[in-house]
Order: C-alpha cells, then structure tokens, then sequence
C-alpha cells in the first residue's frame, strides 16, 4: 500500500478547458496580472543567486567615477594635487588599491617610487621604473628604445614649465592598466587567468593615457606607435585597449575600429576582444555589453567595436574614437590608414594605435611611420602628440649573437623563449633565403629598406652654437643651389673652408625658403616654430619667391668671394642667367650617380672625422636624417627619400652635396669657368 502522505507534493494539473472571461478587458487585466508576478518571480530567482552587494567595492567604484571626471572641470587646487610627478612631487591618493589586480611581476623600484607612488598606483610605478631602468642600462635596449624612454624622463621633468602645456596624471594610467588587466588571458600557459602587463607593457599604456593637456585634461597623444617583433603579446595590449575605450573611456558613440590589410587579419585583434568579453560575464552585465558576430556593441552609449578591411572608398563617414592597426607594416598603401586618421577629427581625445612587426614594403605607410618615429625619438621634428617605441637591434650588431635578441624582444624569456629563437637563428644560418624573414620576424628589421646613411650622434656633435656666416666674411664660398616652386623646400648651402693642421674642415651655413600656402598643409609641425626662430625664410603666396632667393645671392657676392654657384638645371636656368648677367658665376650640377656619390661619401667621412662644422641648423639636420642611400653594384650611392611620405625633405642636403662635389672638383683643377659650365 503506497503512503500518499510521503510523496512529495505534485504541482496540480491544469484543466483542458480554456478560460473564460467576461469580457476582452478582463482578459488583458489577467495577463498583465500573470505577466507581473512572472517578472517577480525571475527577480527573486536572481538575487536569491547572487551574493550581497560588497560595500567596500561599491564605496570605491564611487569614489574612483568621482576622482576621473573631466580634468578641465577640476577645481585649481585639485589640479594641483594632480601635478605631482616633478623632481620634489609628492603623488595625491587618488585611487584605493584594487584587490581584482593580479600581482606584480617582481621588480625592483626605487626608493621615491616605493614609496611615494606604489601604494597607491602600483602599475605606474612599474611603468617609471621601467624607463629608468632603460635609460640607466640596467636593462638591454636599442637606440631607439632608450630614446623613447629618455623622452619620457624629459617630459616629467618640464611638468610645470611655463612652456610646458601636458601633465601626468597618474589616476588615469592607473585606471586603465588596471581595468584592462581585468581581462582574461585567452592562449598559452596562463590561458584563464586575469592579464599581467609586463613593465614594457606598461610603459606604453601609462604614456598613452597618463600625459593630458593641462588646458583641456584631453590625452597628449593622439597618434601611438610600437615596433614589436613577433611573440611578444601585441594584441595582449590591442584587445583589452578597444574594450577599455568602447566602454570605459567615458566617450558617447565611442567607434573602434581593428583595422588591418586582410578581413582575416583584422578579426584577429577583434575576435580576442570578443572572446574576452564572453569570458568575463561580470564585464558583460556591468557595462551593458552585447557581442555579436561583426561587432561588440554598449548600447547605453551607442558605442560599437567593429573589425574592419574594406576599400577605403567605404571607410568615409566614420568618426573614429579608436583605431587600432594591426601589422601596420604589412599594408600595401596608405589609403585605409589616412582615411582612418582623418576619420578621428571630430573626437576631443581620439587615439591611432598601430602595433606592429616589421616588414619589406619600403613604399608603405608602415615604413613612413618607422621613418617619422625616429625622427621623433631622434629630435629632428617636433610633434608632441606623436607616441612612439621601436624595438629592434642597433647598427653594428650581430644578428647571431643571443644578447642582441634579447635587446630586440622585450617580453624575451616570458612569451619568447630564448631556445626557440636561437634554433631558428641557426636554421637561418644555414638558410640563406630564410636569414630576411629571421631578422625581420624576430629582431624587426626592415630587410628590404635602404642603408641608413648619416649617423645623427655624429652630426650633432659637429655642431657649434657660436659658428656664425659672419666670421667668414670676404672668404672664397661656394654655393650649392636646389629649387623648388611650391610644397618643397628651396635650399641655399654656403660652404667655406679652411685649413687646420694641415686638414681641410669645412663650415656649412644652410638657408631654407618655403611659401606660405606650404606652412598651413599639416605637412611638418616643426615648420612654425623653425620659422619663428629665423631658420625657415617664408614668403607670402603659393611658390617659392625665386627674386627674393636672387637678390640673396646678390648680396652673398659682396659680402663673399662666391668662386661657383652650382644648381640643378630643372628649375634654375632662368635664375642662372640672370646671376651670370650679374658676374656671379653659376655652373650646372646635374643630380647623377657621378655627380653625387663622391661628394656623400665624403661628407660621411667629413662627419666621423669632425671636420664639417655647422650652426646647428635644425632644417638642415632635419633633411640629413631624412637621408636614404642607394648603393649600385659598383658601390656608388645616391641619396633618396621616400617618395610616399611627404613629410621628408632631403632639399638642404642636397644642396650641401652640390656644394662640396664643387669644391672637390674645383681641388681635381677644374676651373670654374665659363658661366653656364655643365658637369655631369
């Protein structure tokens, strides 16, 4: 016999018969009674699952919203607080140490960082200690590595400085690193576990989002670039940033883009921010997050993260918060990557993030950019919104040697394992074809780009403050002379000579022209300030003022004793004949591998040597450091610039090369004469 009393209750069953209800308002009136106790019983369903709210967290959260509003809104003396990062500042307790971070890595900082900036930001110390370290040699880096940390160490130390608009604030580097090493780690060892920037890492995230204008509190750097070679976790960086600034960078209708050359390509930055978004449901329902197939979108801001590899005739209409460019070296032109940049003009605070490995297309965009960085990092041009770090070998080194790995890979023994890079150094030995893709996988080095021709250490340390054009007055002069009629630099080298213990040392006096319509295009943000400073003579209108450039020349001759002018005869015949109706003789100097090799190498030599003295002419070391070479099968070489990037001039150094092949004719007992003589 069953004992009813012991079974457990049974929900009862529902009767075949429909309802019936007086009339239709009765109908909806049970419904939407039905419907509310349904939302109840779900809302009661999912509290009684979750854990109470943590007060601690919430109290945080509050005070971390509060501390990150506008900076342009702070009171002055909370400004103040925030200026802190100069040699005797003292760092503000802006944010409450954040349990949910994973630890540090070990390192060693310094006693004022320890203690002064630690507790409170612990990834910004690490990121200081990190270009200390660099610029001290504790840790092995290139040229270009110590440069951009050495920069970095500059810039803290003008905080404060009249002319000096940018701060660091250390609240927002902070906030970000932490809130990106939220994410989980989707490959590898650590696959699972929550991000851990290494201190190189966090050196780049710290500069991106820690230097703010002082005048509007918008972030310093629009445009960030790293050289990174292969394994060294690029998109460990590049996926958590587009989800930090499609949610967390506080931008209505924020619209990042991962952008790439292939459709395959790009999905590879996005669909690892996808699946650390669907791996962190905590993520998800606090900021409103929806993934989807093509894109990761927040609808309370209207916010979306898309891929992105079409024709850049499509790409018009964008407004561009974030993009992010994955193996910039690797696009074919320029064409996705301008109209990308141009896209971030209507954002207060936009951000081109261009992460990368080396590549072979010297006529690429990836390459300009290479280029433009070094001379950034080098001092040649001045763009303070410009980030950027190249991690590569130095000139001279050797490719086999592991210590030169390890220089060029920053996440060397973590993510890059010495053994595997050494194996393949082998097999690249051995293999001649496979030695290109060796060097520029894993020590980036463009193996296709021309030879780098000036060393910059060296021609800065022939320059002299004190030289002046005055000091030479009635000596012989010869004049090099390349035109130019509208975007291009017009160029006039004086070089005078003199003998010292027995050596010939030369003195090169350069001036440039420029016309006004070119200082407006955006071309070069040094212009301006050259300008002002009496390096770049401008004149009104859209060419060059070849009367002004005349009447110069004139009155070079009586304060000279101008032996030869030389020129190129693509723009200056008119000019020439007008100078030889004037007694001042003029020569043509044709622009050929005969004409300009000799007078290259000899100006190396010059260099190395220290006998080609300057005024520290910024335009001239400018158009030097632009300098690429050909070198023939004979070994002769002739200078070159990008023909895709505008923003190289080599104008001033070509000039110089005319100038001293003269001269070395001149010393072969060529005379100078007739007028109108033609070489080459």
């Amino acid at each position: 016999m069953t004992d009813n009393a012991a079974e457990p209750a049974q929900p009862a069953k529902r009767r075949g018969r429909p309802r019936v209800y007086a009339d239709e308002a009765a109908r909806k009136a049970a419904d939407a009674a039905r419907a509310k106790r349904d939302r109840e019983a779900r809302k009661a369903k999912k509290a009684a699952g979750q854990p109470a709210p943590d007060p601690v967290a919430a109290a945080i959260k509050e005070k971390q919203a509060k501390l990150n509003k506008n900076f342009a809104r702070r009171q002055p003396e909370a400004r103040a607080r925030v200026l802190t990062l100069g040699p005797a500042g003292r760092l503000p307790p802006t944010l409450a140490p954040d349990t949910g971070v994973p630890e540090l890595p070990p390192q060693e900082l310094d006693s004022d960082l320890a203690a002064d900036i630690a507790p409170q930001f612990p990834n910004v110390a690490s990121a200081l200690q990190y270009a200390r370290d660099i610029v001290a040699g504790r840790i092995p880096a290139c040229r270009w590595v110590r440069l951009a940390c050495e920069r970095h160490e500059r810039d803290l130390a003008r905080i404060g400085d009249e002319d000096w608009p940018y701060v660091f604030d250390p609240g927002r580097a902070e906030r970000a690193m932490r809130a990106m090493q939220m994410f989980k780690e989707i490959k590898g060892p650590r696959a699972g576990l929550r991000l851990r920037f290494r201190p190189w890492q966090r050196f780049i995230v710290a500069s991106i989002f820690g230097w703010v204008a002082v005048a509007t509190g918008w972030r310093r750097f629009r445009y960030a670039l790293a050289y990174v070679p292969r394994g060294n976790g690029k998109s460990t960086i590049a996926a958590p940033l587009g989800l930090y600034m499609l949610s967390l960078d506080k931008e209505g209708g924020a619209e990042v883009y991962a952008a790439a050359v292939t459709r395959q390509q790009a999905r590879i930055v996005f669909d690892l921010a996808k699946v650390m978004a669907l791996r962190d449901k905590e993520y998800r329902n606090r900021c409103g997050i929806d993934v989807n197939a093509q894109a990761i979108v927040q609808q309370a801001t209207a916010s979306t993260f898309r891929p992105l590899s079409r024709d850049a005739q499509s790409l018009d209409g964008l407004n561009v918060h974030l993009a992010i460019l994955d193996e910039l070296a690797q696009h074919r032109t320029a064409e996705v990557h301008d109209v990308l940049l141009t896209a971030t003009g209507k954002r207060g605070q936009p951000l081109m993030f261009a992460i990368t490995t080396a590549g072979s297309n010297t006529n690429g965009v990836g390459y300009r950019q290479w280029r433009h960085a070094q001379q950034i990092l080098d001092g040649t041009f001045v763009d303070e919104s410009f980030f950027a770090v190249l991690y590569t070998i130095d000139e001279g080194d050797d490719w086999r040697d592991e210590a030169t790995h390890q220089k060029a890979n920053p996440n060397w023994a973590v993510s890059v394992m010495p053994q595997q890079i050494q194996n393949g150094c082998l097999r690249a030995q051995q293999i001649a074809s496979e030695q290109n893709v060796f060097k520029m996988k894993h020590l980036n080095i463009w193996t296709n780009a021309d030879v780098s021709w000036m060393d910059m250490d060296a021609w800065a340390a022939c320059g002299n403050d004190h030289l002046d054009i005055g000091q030479f007055a009635g000596e012989d002069c010869v004049i090099g002379l390349d035109l130019a009629t509208k975007i291009d630099l017009c160029a006039k080298m004086r070089l005078f000579r003199r003998e010292i213990d027995g050596k010939m040392h030369y003195y090169a006096f350069s001036s440039a022209y420029l016309p006004e319509a070119a200082m407006g295009d955006g071309r070069n943000t040094s212009y301006p300030g050259w300008r002002e400073a009496g390096w770049l003579n401008v004149n009104d209108g859209d060419t060059v003022d070849f009367v002004g450039v005349q009447e110069s020349l004139i009155k070079d001759a009586q304060e000279f004793k101008v032996i030869d002018v030389a020129y190129d005869p693509w723009q200056g015949a008119m000019m020439a004949a007008h100078l030889d109706a004037e007694d001042i003789p003029v020569i043509e100097y044709r622009p050929t591998v005969a004409n300009q090799s000799a007078p290259l190498k000899e100006i190396d030599a010059l260099v190395r040597e220290g006998r080609l003295h300057h005024n520290n002419d910024p335009v001239l070391a400018w158009c030097v450091s632009c300098v690429r070479v050909m070198i023939d099968y004979n070994d002769n070489i002739k200078p070159r610039k990008d023909r895709n990037d505008p923003l190289q001039k080599i104008d001033c150094l070509i000039a110089l090369v005319m100038a001293l092949g003269r001269w070395m004719a001149i010393d072969a007992n060529e005379s100078s004469g007739p007028s109108l003589m033609v070489i080459g």
